[in-house]
């Protein structure tokens, strides 16, 4: 019961946030102009300034583990490749081919990483975490650009790819947060705490444009390609890839970033990106909602049988 109210209480507020944007936009607080203006602004402003602040504050020391670190990254890889093949064969429309594609392959792992590992291991467990996110977002970013772009159009322009990645907000704010944490390199106290607190609107803000930009008249017509994106994304995945990690040794607070990153939902920034890259931005906005909602689920099973198989 423990670990069930710890899931609830991670997943429940994002819902919340969803949902208070939905309502404000039925009271026509919202329009559609101005949804789209605030997602802007999350993408470009507020979502980059949070992944160089969650950076910035990583403490690598007595933590560092290389093994786990390219353990995350050759995983990303796989299930971003393993994904890009399947669904390029199966999906002919380019936008739903791309907002699948990265709307499964792309956790939440800033929300979800960080506060799971702290509630099971206190602060060893949140330097693992935070220390991960340095591999992680850059990698979720430069591939979920990869992704749309070359499902923008039947005949990939790499040059066009390579330019966007380089051009990402969220690459760009991972990008100066890892110099600045290579080189320890200081920040003034009023502008790092300045920096904090703007970080705080981008989870929140997010999330209520998600929830005032949801449509449910398009779930029906989507209700296959959900379901099956759900699963993937939350059943699946960690399926394969949890055994993997324990067979490699990983336990406590090194697996539960590893859990997270594998069984999180979508991370909300893939329905930001889905709508600024002309993707399809409601199918990337339902995976977020429905994902979010059926980890409440998933992720206390997942934390119940790593628990009691003693690895964790």
């Amino acid at each position: 019961m423990e670990n069930f109210i710890l899931s609830l209480n991670v997943v429940l507020p994002l819902s919340l946030m969803m949902a208070l944007g939905y309502v404000l936009k039925l009271l026509g607080l919202f329009d559609d102009h101005t949804l789209k203006a605030m997602n802007g602004v999350s993408f470009k402003v507020f979502l980059p300034l949070l992944l160089f602040s969650n950076i910035y504050h990583t403490d690598p020391t007595g933590i560092f583990n290389p093994k786990l670190l390219l353990f995350a990254a050759v995983s990303i890889l796989v299930i971003f490749c393993v994904l890009f093949f399947i669904i390029s064969r199966i999906e002919p429309n380019l936008k739903t081919r791309g907002a699948l594609i990265q709307g499964i392959f792309r956790s939440n792992f800033i929300i979800f990483g960080v506060p799971v590992t702290s509630a099971l291991f206190g602060d060893a467990g949140v330097g693992v975490a935070s220390l991960m996110i340095a591999v992680v977002i850059p990698m979720y970013n430069i591939l979920a650009v990869v992704a749309l772009e070359s499902c923008r159009n039947q005949k990939a322009d790499y040059k066009k790819i390579l330019l966007n990645v380089l051009k990402n907000p969220l690459i760009i704010g991972s990008v100066i947060g890892i110099v600045f944490l290579t080189l320890h390199i200081p920040l003034p106290s009023a502008v790092d705490k300045t920096i904090t607190d703007i970080s705080k609107i981008a989870t929140p803000l997010a999330l209520i444009v998600l929830g005032g930009s949801f449509n449910f008249s398009s779930v029906r017509r989507q209700a296959k390609k959900l379901t099956w994106a759900v699963l993937t994304k939350l059943v699946i995945i960690p399926c394969v890839f949890l055994p993997i990690s324990i067979l490699l040794g990983f336990r406590d607070a090194e697996l539960v970033p590893l859990l997270t990153m594998f069984g999180a939902p979508a991370a909300v920034s893939t329905f930001t990106m889905a709508q600024l890259m002309d993707s399809d931005s409601d199918l990337a906005g339902n995976i977020v909602v429905f994902t979010s909602i059926f980890s409440t689920i998933t992720i206390f099973l997942w934390i119940f049988v790593c628990k009691q198989l003693g690895v964790m």
